[in-house]
């Protein structure tokens, strides 16, 4: 199991939201290039990404903030946020992004998915952001009627290389991972699963390690508010 620390684009810079609210944002570093930095030195494996504005825009829009993070660091990135269409998965795969990450496009276009899974094997993720169970996307915008297990199951046989399962109502408010939602998906689908949202303690994440079933776990606002280093988070995982 492995650590991803994220980090999170809005006009430039690095932030954090309270619950994917675009209007509760609070900016942690004017280089996201430089916070890549730090995480890399302190031992990531790979960065969480999200281009916030591509999300809601429908298309990328902080390219050159991730292009620099790409520049500067030589840790694997995955990054979401904008991606409806197969030229710009390409786009940031053919950039250096080691796999892309597909959410709305993976409820509302899931041809793409799994023609970008024949295309690039093992580049593609699927992003499963759930309100009270029930899919959001937009950007967190609007919710779906369609269940996160139901559209999980889906992609089964497509080669999703990883699920990143987060529980919106957690997102940046530290109340810890939903560790039980996650999991419930994790055993219906063979596909790794990525837990995400909420971790605001080593204590969180030595709790989604217990399970023994999840493939990573991604932290944001704990890191940055200083509860936890990644060097930490990465000890526990490894069980150092």
């Amino acid at each position: 199991m492995y650590l991803l620390p994220a980090i999170d684009l809005k006009e430039g810079h690095c932030v954090r939201l309270k619950q994917g609210d675009m209007a509760q944002s609070t900016v942690f570093n004017d280089s996201p290039a430089n916070q890549a930095g730090e995480f890399a030195r302190q031992g990531a494996e790979w960065i969480h990404v999200v281009d916030l504005d591509g999300a809601f825009a429908g298309k990328p829009v902080n390219t050159a903030a991730v292009e620099e993070i790409l520049k500067t660091t030589s840790v694997k990135i995955e990054l979401g946020g904008g991606i409806r269409s197969i030229e710009t998965v390409r786009f940031w795969l053919e950039k250096g992004v080691s796999r892309v990450i597909l959410g709305t496009a993976a409820l509302c276009n899931p041809e793409l998915v799994k023609t970008a899974c024949r295309e690039f094997p093992d580049r593609i993720a699927v992003g499963i952001d759930a309100k009270n169970g029930f899919v959001a996307v937009e950007g967190w915008a609007e919710t779906s009627k369609i269940k996160d297990i139901e559209l999980a199951r889906q992609f089964e046989s497509a080669g999703v290389s990883a699920i990143i399962h987060t529980n919106v109502a957690r997102d940046g408010v530290l109340l810890g991972p939903d560790v039980t939602s996650t999991l419930n998906l994790a055993k219906s689908v063979a596909i790794p699963v990525i837990v995400s949202g909420g971790v605001s303690s080593l204590d969180d994440i030595k709790a989604c390690k217990k399970t023994g079933v999840f493939e990573g776990v991604i932290a944001g606002r704990a890191i940055y508010e200083g509860r936890f280093t990644v060097s930490e988070a990465i000890s526990v995982l490894k069980g150092e």
